[in-house]
């Protein structure tokens, strides 16, 4: 098991949901695909970098609302700028984006 948080730790963490509105190829990283994300009016479009490419291929990807960590540092992969990270969760061989059971408008905080 890992180390236990408390609630004032985690409620540090900004969650929004996300829109996938372009899904492309990472020039320099075979399992790494460039994500353009609408977060809502507040926080805009964002770049997110994500190994998904082995999992899924692009099309299953675009137009989907995912959750998304918005006040991470951003970060720098393979020379591709990363400015918050998707959520997904593994089961075996498996990787899937987290998503909402009913539509949400990008930027919806997650509570």
């Amino acid at each position: 098991m890992s180390e236990t948080i408390n609630i004032q730790e985690f409620a540090r963490l900004e969650m929004r949901i996300g829109k996938v509105v372009a899904v492309r190829d990472h020039p320099n990283a075979a399992k790494l695909y460039l994500m353009d994300v609408d977060l809502g009016p507040e926080l805009g479009r964002r770049q997110l970098v994500a190994g998904l490419k082995p999992y899924m291929p692009p099309e299953a990807l675009q137009g989907t609302l995912i959750v998304v960590v918005t006040n991470l540092e951003p970060a720098v992969l393979r020379g591709e700028r990363s400015d918050g990270m998707l959520l997904a969760a593994q089961e075996g061989d498996r990787v899937v984006p987290l998503t909402v059971a009913a539509p949400l408008a990008p930027g919806s905080k997650i509570r």
